[in-house]
């Protein structure tokens, strides 16, 4: 069961700092959370030596926690206590693995900045340092949740998709499929008519989604939908099927794996995280 206490949001003075305020806010009045730690790094490095003069009689880290203690206090709306925390270091991502490690974070909320120019912390680097749930929202995204994607792959791994999206469903009444994409084994296709293979697979994943489902002990059992990922990659595929299905979160394992499909696993599921999607990501560790 997914009990998401204390929260995480990474903000660093752009435009989307309001979204993921926003977002944080809905969050954490859903799941009921115990705190939310809004954080900035100041990297005084990347600010250049011609403004030394100028800067030096300024105390950043005052003036910027003000500005965020107003901003967050203007745009928090939930009963949840908050905090905003500044530092000054060099790796973002260092920063936050230690507050995470420190204030036992089990969601950090970031921005997904891979269209925007800015000093966003999405990276692959983060993913994997992280032992918390990461959360990626796009500028635009807006604080709802109706329409969720699980990643199923049925491994041992991707069980945790379920129960995080059934406690979620819980938490906002939203509707929500089991995705999987697969990719056709290249090596096999000269050989097999592409229909029969087609349909052979779907009908062993189904079968295998079947079985998977029921160890599960769910109280709600998800319809499915086969994807194939064939003519594109499975990341491209996946973020043009979810914004036809106008789905408002995706949620995956940050691994797994079986024969045929990658959805799950660590290399796939970061490329994933890097796209420019523009749909939030619930990555769950």
């Amino acid at each position: 069961m997914y009990n998401i206490k204390n929260i995480l949001v990474a903000l660093d003075l752009s435009d989307i700092d309001d979204t993921l305020i926003n977002y944080a806010s809905f969050i954490a009045e859903s799941l009921k959370a115990d705190k939310v730690y809004f954080v900035h790094n100041i990297k005084k490095y990347e600010i250049s030596a011609l403004f030394d003069e100028q800067l030096k009689d300024l105390n950043l880290d005052e003036i910027i926690g003000d500005e965020l203690n107003e901003k967050v206090e203007e745009k928090f709306k939930a009963p949840v206590d908050w905090e905003v925390l500044i530092s000054e270091d060099p790796y973002s991502e260092s920063l936050i693995n230690y507050i995470v490690n420190k204030y036992e974070i089990q969601l950090a909320i970031i921005g997904n900045k891979n269209k925007v120019r800015g000093s966003g912390v999405v990276s692959g680097k983060l993913l994997r340092m992280l032992k918390c749930n990461i959360l990626s929202i796009p500028k635009n995204a807006k604080p709802e949740i109706t329409n969720i994607w699980a990643g199923a792959d049925f491994s041992n791994a991707s069980k945790k998709v379920f129960e995080l999206t059934e406690v979620l469903q819980n938490c906002t009444n939203a509707q929500a499929k089991a995705v999987h994409v697969y990719n056709m084994p290249v090596q096999f296709s000269p050989y097999i008519p592409k229909d029969n293979l087609d349909l052979k697979i779907e009908k062993h994943l189904k079968e295998r989604y079947d079985k998977f489902v029921k160890k599960l002990h769910l109280n709600r059992v998800l319809e499915i939908e086969i994807i194939p990922g064939r003519d594109t990659g499975v990341a491209e595929k996946l973020q043009i099927k979810a914004q036809n299905s106008k789905v408002d979160l995706i949620v995956l394992g940050d691994k797994g794996g079986n024969t045929f499909s990658s959805l799950l696993v660590g290399s796939v599921t970061e490329e994933i995280f890097n796209q420019d999607l523009d749909v939030p990501l619930w990555i769950t560790k």
